[in-house]
């Protein structure tokens, strides 16, 4: 060390190692040289994202899906236009100064591009018998971070529990703020209402289209006797049949004609025998008078 002015190793340094910005908007990720004798360090880029690794930037050139969209300003800090979903993941800058005696430094930079919720699919059964459950379905798969959802009914936010409010006490209902669903043990009529749902994360929010629940009674007077005359009206058809069959109406009949005949006892001692000619019939020898 000469005077106390020579540095021994190149030294980096940012201002912020987890920044955050929302879709399509500016973001820099800082990769400041605080400390080097090298004037013109090798300076690179690389890009972890799903377990795989690529280059951003490479001997002085913008690589991959960020060309065209991303550049290198105060000689070594990435700036990126109209960041994309995909522009998130673990960035690392790399510093090469030939000239110092530690002369290789790098930098771990986690950018985290949040993206809005797009409007929940939602579910909501058209009506559902007074004691029933119900389950109510409310997701979106765009937003980044994952939304977290929220029920409404009438306008008023519904408790992950119905039990935990004094003004939903009579419910019995729970939800999950993580998949959006919102499920009745029983419902009541003071369960009917409009439905709708909100999902939210650090980007923005988005909700769906209000939807009616309705609640009715059961009839059960009217199942029950709806039951009996089917059951009596089997029980009158039954006895008809029964009826029929000892009265003969649905006897078979012989020969297939449809019709039944007796055949006439012929006397033992007569019997005829049938010529060629059709109609004609003449006796045997041993005819007797």
């Amino acid at each position: 060390l000469f005077a106390g002015c020579v540095v021994l190793a190149v030294e980096l340094t940012t201002i912020n190692t987890n920044p955050e910005v929302q879709e399509y908007q500016r973001v820099e990720l800082s990769c400041i040289i605080k400390n080097s004798n090298t004037n013109d360090p090798r300076i690179e880029w690389k890009k972890t994202r799903n377990n795989e690794t690529t280059y951003v930037y490479f001997e002085n050139n913008i690589q991959g899906d960020l060309k065209g969209r991303a550049e290198v300003q105060s000689q070594s800090s990435l700036v990126i236009n109209n960041a994309s979903r995909t522009d998130s993941g673990t960035y690392r800058c790399e510093v090469a100064a030939v000239d110092d005696l530690k002369n290789l430094a790098e930098i771990i930079i986690n950018l985290t591009v949040k993206v809005k919720p797009v409007t929940p699919q939602c579910r909501v059964p058209k009506s559902v018998p007074v004691g029933k459950s119900a389950i109510l379905y409310c997701q979106e798969k765009e937003g980044y971070p994952n939304s977290v959802y929220r029920w409404y009914r009438n306008s008023d936010a519904l408790p992950d529990d119905s039990k935990t409010s004094p003004k939903f006490v009579n419910s019995s209902f729970t939800a999950n703020t993580n998949t959006g669903t919102l499920v009745f043990t029983s419902v009541n009529k003071g369960d009917m209402g409009m439905y709708y749902c909100v999902a939210r994360n650090s980007a923005g929010t988005a909700r769906c289209e209000s939807q009616q629940l309705e609640v009715y009674d059961l009839n059960i007077a009217g199942i029950v006797g709806g039951i009996l005359v089917v059951v009596v009206v089997l029980a009158l058809i039954t006895v008809g049949m029964c009826c029929a069959y000892r009265k003969g109406y649905f006897s078979t009949s012989s020969g297939g004609s449809g019709q039944s005949y007796k055949n006439s006892a012929k006397p033992d001692a007569m019997n005829y025998l049938r010529s060629n000619d059709e109609g004609d019939f003449r006796h045997k020898s041993s005819f007797v008078i």
